[in-house]
């Protein structure tokens, strides 16, 4: 055992070919810090969710502003199911901020698939330019939640029923810092730190995948109803499921 932890690596893997020793790799197993870990390989959201609005402490400058990521408490009976609060009128994280959606919906993504990336354009007062306007909204005045044009743009809150997903955020909004952010939630049929509720503001691209075999259960509610222009999409053939090409050519006459 000695020799093999004082090897160098050409020593351990010399009885492997060449060519087998020109394309290895092996995996750093060292956990990096939150901050970093959050832009990078993810998180779970558990690490991350916080019972205050604004980011955890510590990470400021790794949080998207306006995210909101913060717990929620699901109550198990083992032999029957599960129930799960979100909000309430007069009190938690969405009453907080004074987001009251307009609309609420709920969708099912088979295990294997994914959505997005998902951005809804934001709503800027004509008198100002993006730059100046999410500075002074997010950055001079973060908690003058009033001041946020909910009722003109789309922003989505959201939590998961069922399943494990794991879910990308990207800030695309002019003059802020290009931050991504990447998390793992478990639906309410996990419990667990992971059960959590999400909110997500205009210009914040968002993407989701299946975590698990299981299929995913979400319920959203959105600031605006629903309104096909404001459904953007950045990088989303992940949705088209494409034929094989052999399909495609036979669909379009090839060779005929």
């Amino acid at each position: 055992m000695s020799n093999q932890a004082d090897a160098s690596d050409r020593d351990l893997w010399h009885a492997l070919s060449a060519p087998a020793r020109a394309q290895l790799d092996t995996r750093s197993y060292a956990k990096a810090d939150l901050a970093t870990r959050l832009g990078t390989t993810g998180v779970e959201a558990g690490e991350i969710a916080t019972a205050q609005p604004g980011p955890k402490e510590g990470l400021e400058s790794a949080w998207i502003p306006g995210v909101e990521i913060f717990p929620r408490r699901i109550w198990q009976q083992r032999h029957r199911g599960w129930f799960g609060e979100f909000t309430r009128l007069t009190e938690g994280r969405l009453h907080e901020i004074g987001l009251n959606p307009r609309q609420w919906a709920s969708a099912t993504m088979f295990a294997g698939t994914a959505k997005g990336f998902h951005i809804h354009p934001p709503a800027i007062p004509e008198d100002t330019t993006p730059e100046a306007f999410f500075q002074k909204l997010y950055v001079d005045h973060p908690t003058d939640y009033a001041a946020r044009p909910y009722d003109r743009e789309q922003w989505d809150s959201m939590f998961f029923v069922q399943g494990v997903i794991e879910f990308l955020l990207v800030d695309e909004r002019a003059g802020m810092p290009r931050r991504v952010m990447r998390f793992i939630i478990d639906g309410d049929n996990i419990p667990g730190p992971n059960n959590i509720g999400l909110i997500i503001p205009a210009g914040v691209a968002h993407a989701l995948r299946c975590g698990s075999s299981q299929d995913v259960i979400m319920c959203y509610g959105t600031s605006t109803i629903f309104t096909p222009p404001f459904e953007g999409r950045i990088a989303s053939g992940v949705e088209q499921c494409p034929l094989p090409a052999e399909w495609e050519s036979y669909l379009q006459g090839e060779g005929r």
